[in-house]
């Protein structure tokens, strides 16, 4: 995610930075030098003179740009939804925390140094939870993190599963169970408390669904077709009447119409490392600045700033 002050006046032009400029460099360039070549041909191919007006490209291009609209307004709810789930994991993690520090029938509250205490073990695995979700969206390995959250028997346990975040909910609900046994906890608390690991489970479900299905790619192969002949058509049109400046007005358009299809495109999967997915690494950082926090530890991590604007 791009996290910087927004450029002022003549900044925007030259502000490169979360921009998708880089990304359609090539077909912006392409697009430019067809129409610098039909420019200076005067639209003539071979013998034969091309002229369109420019009728056809106001109706394609409102088409064009309706189209754009819905299919980026539909890859930004994508986006917003992966948000509003991880957001809500943060609130999960920290409400279900609190829950285990304080509705627990221990006489004192668990501490960081105490290793043995089932209950820093449960507060630890929704940390674990968190950065197996993200490890499992972003098909990355998770074994490090793992290895410093969980003791070594449950951590290559969780590494031969095939689904860690339910490994994980499971494991936290036998905890709760076994309080429930031993008088710990109050049945009428433990269906309290089992709701945080419900909704936990909702933010896993909800982002697996987003991972798994994307927008249909019939609509990305049309509008990228599209918006390539229309780009392509453009300067047979324009030539007899705008002239040299052709190729000017060419790039302008072709930029707003590669640059919303690529923006589309980048939205779509919220969950990677590009310039606007969502930071994962830094939400799950504060996940668990929060449980750390509830735990009693003094010697937070740091939480997770932009570097070059961006933040991961």
């Amino acid at each position: 995610m791009i996290v910087r002050d927004r450029p002022h006046g003549a900044q925007l032009f030259f502000t490169l930075r979360g921009s998708v400029l880089p990304r359609i460099a090539s077909e912006l360039a392409t697009c430019t030098a067809f129409s610098l070549l039909v420019t200076f041909t005067q639209g003539f191919l071979y013998h034969w003179k091309i002229t369109l007006t420019t009728v056809p490209f106001s109706l394609i291009g409102l088409a064009l740009a309706i189209f754009l609209g819905f299919r980026n307004s539909a890859a930004y709810d994508r986006y917003w939804e992966a948000r509003k789930l991880w957001g809500d994991l943060v609130h999960r993690s920290r409400s279900f925390a609190r829950q285990v520090q304080t509705l627990l029938a221990f006489e004192e509250p668990v501490g960081p140094d105490q290793r043995d205490d089932p209950r820093r073990l449960l507060m630890l695995r929704t940390v674990a939870f968190a950065l197996a979700l993200r490890h499992q969206l972003r098909g990355t390995d998770g074994s490090v993190d793992m290895g410093r959250l969980l003791p070594a028997d449950e951590g290559a346990a969780l590494a031969a599963s095939s689904r860690p975040t339910e490994f994980l909910l499971r494991r936290m609900a036998l905890d709760l169970r076994g309080f429930v046994r031993d008088g710990k906890l109050h049945p009428a608390l433990a269906a309290n408390t089992d709701q945080s690991l419900s909704a936990m489970a909702a933010v896993a479900a909800g982002c697996e669904r987003i991972k798994q299905t994307p927008i249909p790619f019939a609509y990305t192969l049309l509008l990228h077709r599209t918006a390539w002949l229309y780009c392509f058509l453009l300067p047979f049109g324009l030539v007899d009447t705008v002239g040299f400046m052709t190729p000017f007005v060419v790039a302008i358009v072709a930029y707003t119409f590669f640059g919303l299809d690529a923006l589309g495109d980048e939205i779509e999967e919220p969950f990677g490392l590009a310039d606007n997915h969502l930071p994962l690494d830094a939400l799950c950082r504060e996940i668990e600045v929060s449980v750390l926090d509830t735990l009693g530890v003094r010697e937070l991590p740091a939480r997770l700033v932009p570097v070059g604007s961006r933040l991961t």
